[in-house]
């Protein structure tokens, strides 16, 4: 698999203050792992480096609007973010209160993602991107190649990477640019994230891994790592 800026491109996954940011819901669970991974940091010198290299990058993100309250059905943790108002937006054309809310991006990022290059998809509505626009703006500027990280480690980054393998992507996760929860009866998600990733993916690599292939434009193999 070589890294390629013509054909390989980053993937993030809500890189939204709601999952990254001490003000964030999510914080008291990710806090842990966010610290143990360093995954900020990390996430940050993937954004540099696909920057200065002219890697795409690519935007999945989570909201939930007023109107979702009316599904009739949810999983346990879909439940609690309704209820919680996770990644809440006023509405799909309304950015009342978007500023610096748990939907924002965390701002440290904001450079690189409104820098007028990066492409944010339209928001998935659960965990995977079946229901955005993610895989058609892949398509359109024709990536095979994907370089995966962002959060929540064992919810939405890692059914990215299953469906970005069922459609036929090649698909690197990058394993410290990414963290999860450690819930208290459920266990920690990001143990059973790096068991699947292991499975699945075409490759796991760390971000010092990661920066050096994106660098230098290495080929790595897609086994045995």
């Amino acid at each position: 698999m070589n890294f390629d800026k013509d054909d390989t491109a980053v993937v993030f996954i809500d890189p939204q203050n709601e999952v990254l940011s001490e003000t964030g819901l999510a914080w008291p669970l990710v806090r842990e792992s966010l610290q143990e991974n360093d995954t900020i940091a990390n996430m940050e010198r993937i954004f540099k480096l696909a920057k200065s290299h002219r890697f795409e990058v690519f935007i999945s993100p989570h909201y939930f609007y007023p109107t979702d309250k009316g599904w009739m059905f949810n999983g346990r943790l879909e439940a609690d973010e309704v209820a919680s108002e996770y990644f809440a937006r006023k509405g799909i054309l309304n950015l009342d209160g978007l500023e610096g809310s748990g939907a924002d991006w965390l701002e440290r990022f904001k450079p690189y993602i409104e820098d007028g290059k990066t492409i944010v998809a339209a928001p998935h509505r659960v965990w995977g991107p079946e229901t955005n626009d993610l895989v058609l703006q892949l398509r359109k500027r024709k990536i095979s190649k994907i370089i995966l990280g962002g959060m929540l480690a064992n919810m939405c980054v890692e059914s990215h990477l299953r469906e970005l393998l069922e459609q036929g992507f090649e698909v690197v996760v990058v394993k410290d640019a990414t963290a999860a929860p450690k819930h208290p009866k459920w266990g920690y998600g990001y143990t059973a994230a790096l068991i699947n990733y292991a499975f699945l993916a075409h490759a796991v690599l760390s971000t010092d891994q990661a920066v050096k292939v994106m660098a230098d434009g290495q080929r790595i193999r897609t086994s045995g790592l």
